[in-house]
């Protein structure tokens, strides 16, 4: 049957609502899957125990998490340990291999404030290098040693990467259960996303008073997995990037179809992830969603629709049954 094309309705230069006539609401969610907030949490330096103790952990709550390595201080294997404190290319391999990310923290923790950009970028490009010869996956994201940034920097350090770190909560030996606890809250409240930071948990830089104050905050967060969505950094900071570098163009078709072109400004070679697109009509009795001649999985959640798109797979397809 011929489709029947109207006008096309709206583009909207903001990436968060677009609206169309009637009521019908068609937006971008804030975070994945419509939650309140995000939080991601990084680990930073390498250490042993985030292999054999904070992994595990991870495993057993079902959380993933971000680990900001130096290649200079990782050793080669189990033969050859220089640094019984650190963790293997093996461990970090297998790590990869769960579903944890590994980011690049430079290759010997050069503070962006006391060195040549030259040799800054040559540490940058030295531990992207070995981190890709050991796992087998380049680095994406940056978290800037000692927290040490400035203008030109930061430029160099973002080149070819989704994002690099440039806001962090320390969780650690100041922690309670209190104040991390507040934290959550207030990023609810905000609908806000928040970047732990953390280094030693039994020993080593700012170390826990006792552990389990973070496994209990982990499990209390998973545990509000409805309203936070727990990602990697790199997740996290991809669908932040890519939601606000999409607009909306919305055509109305007959009979209750539409046709939603996604725009997204960014490089599809390095940013790769998926946006939450949402649907808003009283009276829907079914939504069918497809892009690409595949049909997208849609969810039904309170009084709207939820379903997962390619901001770089073109045109998505919506009928909306009353």
């Amino acid at each position: 049957m011929k489709k029947t094309y109207l006008p096309i309705l709206l583009i909207m230069l903001s990436c968060h609502f677009c609206y169309a006539q009637n009521n019908i609401i068609i937006r971008i969610a804030k975070f994945k899957d419509d939650k309140l907030c995000a939080i991601s949490y990084t680990f930073d330096d390498g250490l042993k125990e985030h292999a054999t103790l904070v992994t595990p952990q991870l495993k057993k709550i079902g959380l993933k998490a971000t680990f900001v390595v130096n290649g200079s201080n990782i050793n080669q294997n189990e033969k050859n340990i220089k640094d019984t404190t650190r963790m293997t290319w093996q461990e970090l391999k297998e790590m990869a291999k769960s579903g944890q990310e590994i980011s690049n923290h430079g290759w010997a923790h050069k503070n962006f404030n006391k060195f040549p950009l030259t040799e800054i970028k040559e540490d940058l490009l030295k531990n992207d290098s070995a981190i890709f010869a050991n796992i087998g996956i380049l680095p994406r994201t940056f978290a800037y040693p000692n927290n040490s940034k400035n203008k030109e920097g930061v430029k160099i350090a973002n080149e070819n990467r989704v994002g690099t770190r440039m806001f962090q909560y320390a969780i650690g030996g100041k922690s309670t259960s209190k104040n991390l606890e507040d934290w959550v809250n207030q990023l609810l409240r905000d609908q806000d996303w928040g970047v732990g930071m953390t280094h030693g948990i039994t020993y080593g830089y700012d170390y826990f008073s006792n552990q389990n104050i973070l496994w209990e905050h982990l499990k209390k967060v998973k545990a509000q997995e409805d309203k936070i969505w727990v990602g990697t950094f790199k997740d996290v900071i991809t669908y932040v990037k890519e939601r606000d570098s999409t607009t909306l163009k919305i055509e109305k078709l007959a009979n209750g179809h539409y046709a939603v072109t996604p725009i997204c400004s960014l490089d599809q070679t390095i940013f790769t992830g998926q946006l939450t697109g949402i649907i808003d009509e009283k009276g829907v009795k079914k939504v069918i969603v497809s892009q690409g001649g595949k049909k997208l999985k849609t969810v039904l959640q309170g009084d709207h629709f939820l379903f997962s798109f390619n901001p770089f797979g073109g045109a998505v397809d919506i009928e909306i049954k009353k």
